[in-house]
């Protein structure tokens, strides 16, 4: 019967890390790296998506491997919307060959300027959508969080992306104010590169930077004797070498993007109306997003804030499930455009 199924409709979290595709009725059903390999001498796609990261720091001189993302918004506008038309084939691959252009959601930042939004909405449409619309990626975050958006209730969510954090507090279907920062898990790598620069005089890659956030990575010291065993380049012989380092290292070079992420929220927290606040104080702080998965962070917050914080129940894919979910309210986002990317109070 999938013939009469003539519509499609896509939520995508186009993220500066990865893109998340996820359609109506079947949920996520693609999770790639925002990524594409680029040959710069023909200005060919060689690769997208886990293949074209894969290819980081091996290829050619003629290839080129870009992230078409940056801080959350279209970096490169043209390979952007080549790496969304491929993964809006790779979801719809299944449907009817009577099947309408898909409507789609889009996530994006809620710092976002109009023109780095129109740039969004046309790629969409460049990649085959019919119509798409915006959703703030903290009102998504908070939708895929399980948190009561809709109704007359505060609602809190920080969502750490790859390239930004948005923090915002929600209530009746909008955000009511938020504070959107160009610090996130890129920044945290980027960290860690810096550091291992710095003090052993190693050049290592981002995906060595990923690992180690991801392994022994912390968002303050702790008794920890754990150690990780890194390869790079030496600086000083240009020949390979092995080091080793401390989890309490690693968490020391954190220590300013954990910091600008825990500003971000107080300064939130100060623009909160007094009864959405109280809300807040009760209902507790939601993380969501890749960098939520950083130790301790959850604790670091409610240290600072005195407001208890937990994590959502699937963090990397809140965003692409909230913006899924949305679809079933896309009359809502037709009749009151950006409603959920502006703060109301602006």
């Amino acid at each position: 019967m999938g013939i009469f199924d003539f519509s499609q409709d896509l939520g995508i979290d186009l993220g500066t890390a990865n893109t998340l595709v996820f359609v109506k009725g079947k949920g996520i059903v693609v999770r790639e790296p925002s990524v594409v390999a680029k040959n710069t001498t023909t200005g060919e796609i060689e690769a997208v998506g886990s293949a074209a990261r894969n290819m980081i720091g091996r290829t050619p001189g003629n290839i080129s491997v870009i992230r078409p993302m940056k801080d959350g918004v279209i970096a490169d506008y043209e390979t952007t919307a080549v790496m969304m038309k491929y993964y809006m084939k790779k979801a719809m691959k299944k449907r009817s060959f009577l099947a309408k252009k898909p409507s789609v959601m889009v996530c994006v930042p809620s710092g976002i300027t109009m023109v780095e939004e129109r740039a969004v909405i046309d790629a969409s449409k460049q990649a085959g959508a019919k119509e798409a619309y915006p959703i703030a990626e903290p009102f998504a975050a908070a939708i895929g969080a399980g948190l009561p958006v809709w109704e007359p209730t505060g609602s809190m969510i920080v969502d750490i992306g790859g390239g930004t954090t948005e923090v915002a507090v929600i209530s009746l279907g909008g955000i009511v104010t938020s504070e959107s920062i160009r610090v996130a898990g890129d920044d945290m790598d980027e960290a860690i590169i810096n550091y291992i620069r710095k003090n052993y005089s190693l050049m290592i890659g981002e995906r060595s930077a990923e690992s180690i956030k991801m392994d022994i990575g912390a968002a303050r010291q702790q008794n920890s004797e754990e150690e990780m065993e890194i390869r790079g380049r030496d600086l000083l012989t240009g020949l390979p070498k092995t080091i080793t380092v401390t989890a309490n290292e690693i968490s020391g070079s954190l220590g300013d993007t954990v910091d600008s992420i825990v500003n971000a929220v107080k300064i939130t927290l100060e623009k909160t109306p007094p009864e959405l606040a109280a809300d807040i104080m009760d209902r507790g702080i939601v993380l969501s997003g890749g960098g939520a998965l950083l130790r301790n962070l959850e604790q670091v917050i409610s240290d600072e804030t005195k407001i208890p914080v937990f994590v959502a129940e699937s963090p990397l894919e809140s965003v692409a499930i909230g913006t899924g979910k949305s679809l079933e309210y896309i009359h809502h986002f037709r009749s009151s455009p950006n409603v959920s990317s502006r703060p109301l109070n602006n």
